[in-house]
């Protein structure tokens, strides 16, 4: 089993700048992929970003290019999701979710790739 446990959630003006964390432990030579996902009130979970360990690279939704910037330890023991330029479209609970080898973004953005979850920490932009 992996346990996975973000925090750097907040309150935060429009343009202003978050970094989300997630801490890996228990099973962790079992992860070669995490990610973040976000879901919003009323909304669908959504992929935000992921970075893989097995030659996946990074992969980004559209609407985070160039704005967030995922990264994580050669240990792979924490994933880091910073955050700049936020806008109050980006409020929503951000999940971490870690799994096994991919590398292509088809797959690295499907949730059902990912067996492990955490508990969601809130981001809220203000306008």
């Amino acid at each position: 089993q992996v346990q996975l446990v973000e925090s750097g959630g907040g309150l935060v003006q429009a343009g202003g700048s978050l970094r989300l964390s997630c801490a890996a432990s228990g099973r962790t030579s079992s992860v070669y992929a995490m990610g973040w996902f976000r879901q919003a009130p009323g909304r669908e979970r959504e992929f935000v970003a992921a970075k893989s360990w097995s030659g996946g690279g990074t992969h980004y939704a559209d609407f985070v290019k160039g704005r967030f910037t995922i990264s994580g330890d050669g240990a792979k023991n924490t994933v880091y999701l910073q955050m700049n330029s936020l806008t109050p479209e980006d409020t929503a609970v951000y999940y971490c979710a870690a799994g096994p080898a991919a590398q292509t973004m088809g797959v690295l953005s499907n949730p059902q790739l990912y067996p492990y979850w955490g508990q969601g920490t809130q981001v809220t932009v203000s306008s």
